[in-house]
């Protein structure tokens, strides 16, 4: 599987652990704090694209994306973690799957501890797919690097 190191461990663990705080950080904000971060993120990226920072309605679209771009760096630290740690994809998907719903499951029960803010069913099922993308795509560029490896004759 992958090939595991102390330092890509260390380093693996580091980034899991900033992705979680992140993420649970930001559950534990109050509603009013989140919808400002939201807004300024939102006129930025209007900004940018139209050259206005007049934005539109509701935010509920932008903190979807973000919640499933979090997710997906979830899901990509699970399964480097795993990964490093298993014998086969297969469990490595399996466990980082699991560890991920679990983390979504959480994430939403800390919101319950916001002012102004409540847990959602759809929000874990948009957490989880994150994941799952994170997942697949880790091991869709794992396995290309080591088909490139293979057949490049390359050998690092």
């Amino acid at each position: 599987m992958i090939r595991r190191t102390d330092r890509r461990m260390q380093l693996c663990a580091a980034l899991l652990t900033v992705n979680l705080l992140f993420i649970w950080g930001n559950s534990l904000m109050p509603a009013s704090v989140s919808g400002t971060l939201s807004q300024w993120v939102r006129d930025l990226i209007s900004l940018i694209f139209s050259g206005s920072s007049e934005g539109g309605q509701g935010d509920g679209l932008l903190r979807k994306l973000a919640h499933f771009g979090e997710f997906c760096c979830l899901g990509a630290c699970l399964s480097w973690l795993t990964g490093m740690c298993m014998k086969t994809i297969m469990r490595s998907a399996g466990l980082s799957l699991a560890c991920g719903f679990a983390a979504a499951c959480a994430d939403e029960a800390l919101q319950h501890l916001s002012p102004g803010r409540a847990p959602r069913i759809t929000d874990v099922g948009i957490d989880t797919a994150g994941v799952a993308v994170g997942i697949i795509l880790l091991w869709a560029g794992y396995l290309i690097h080591q088909r490139t490896k293979i057949f490049g004759g390359k050998q690092t």
